[in-house]
């Protein structure tokens, strides 16, 4: 199996090795996005590829680079992800058919105040509304705030809190979301329960023993039964694992995605393809990261390439 998955690995890297200009940004290439993976590449700009169309020649969305986790909207018609220049960042939005990119909000826009580093933004399953993590100020906390997809109506869903929030994932319902949480930023060792209207107070669990801390993103399945995440381990490497899970915690302890052992495998940003797979980012000893895919199961299995030379996969719509 190791042999195997080096070959495979070897694909995406000479797929890193195609020029960084992979044609207009916003034009539409011969197969129409309907359903399949968002991403960056390595320079920083939103890519999809359609699960009908050729991973070696994904379609680029932005030029202006600085993109970051892009997240594709429950009808598959829009894209929202994170523009960073400098020490600015914002929320964008644009069409997976290509168009114009649209700013949302921005670093200390008026109607959030000291609001930066915003991460992880996603829209609610209804496609009215986009939930994101940012800071405020320069404090060591973060929170989570909602916007209108219009960029109106800015509500922070987590005032005054004393922990950190990462990246929020949506339950089918729309009420509530699921996100990393901790004492800070580089150590998410609980999950968030966190209604999205602000009436209630967050519940949190934490993740069993064996993970130590979430890497960068919890996600629901899109039957809303399971979650999975990215956990770092005791030995510094980080897995992909699976659990099930309501609207207000974990039942049973979580489990390996895949089976692999080596510390040099790097697995993180999960994304649910569906209610029985997930596709991933994998890294291993240091190569251009790719996305592959596996099947969710009782027992850990193999993985196969979806995506060469790609990174912070989003899968939609689900």
């Amino acid at each position: 199996m190791r042999r195997w998955l080096g070959g495979v690995v070897a694909v995406g890297l000479l797929g890193a090795c195609e020029p960084t200009d992979f044609g207009g940004g916003g034009t539409i290439g011969d197969v129409l996005f309907d359903r399949g993976f968002a991403f960056v590449r390595g320079d920083r700009n939103v890519y999809v590829v359609d699960d009908d169309g050729d991973p070696n020649s994904p379609q680029r969305l932005t030029t202006a680079g600085g993109a970051y986790t892009p997240a594709i909207s429950k009808d598959g018609s829009s894209i929202v992800f994170v523009q960073r220049s400098g020490s600015t960042s914002s929320i964008q939005t644009v069409p997976t058919s290509g168009g114009p990119v649209a700013t949302l909000i921005s670093s200390n826009d008026a109607a959030c105040g000291a609001c930066t580093n915003f991460r992880g933004p996603t829209f609610s399953p209804d496609g009215r509304t986009i939930v994101f993590a940012f800071d405020r100020g320069s404090g060591s906390v973060s929170s989570l705030g909602r916007i209108a997809v219009n960029g109106s109506g800015f509500t922070e869903l987590t005032p005054g809190t004393t922990i950190s929030y990462g990246s929020p994932s949506f339950f089918p319902s729309g009420n509530t979301v699921l996100a990393p949480a901790g004492s800070n930023t580089f150590q998410f060792n609980q999950l968030a329960f966190v209604p999205v209207d602000g009436g209630s107070p967050p519940s949190y669990v934490s993740l069993g023993n064996e993970v130590l801390a979430i890497a960068n993103r919890a996600v629901v399945s899109p039957d809303g039964r399971q979650v999975a995440l990215d956990g770092r381990l005791s030995s510094g490497s980080t897995r992909i694992f699976v659990g099930n899970v309501t609207a207000t915690g974990i039942s049973g302890t979580l489990r390996r995605l895949t089976d692999y052992t080596a510390s040099t495998v790097q697995e993180s940003f999960p994304s649910w393809a569906g209610s029985t797979q997930l596709g991933f980012l994998f890294n291993d000893s240091g190569g251009d990261p790719s996305i592959y895919l596996a099947p969710v199961s009782s027992t850990a299995s193999s993985v196969t390439l979806a995506v060469p030379a790609a990174n912070e996969p989003f899968y939609g719509p689900n």
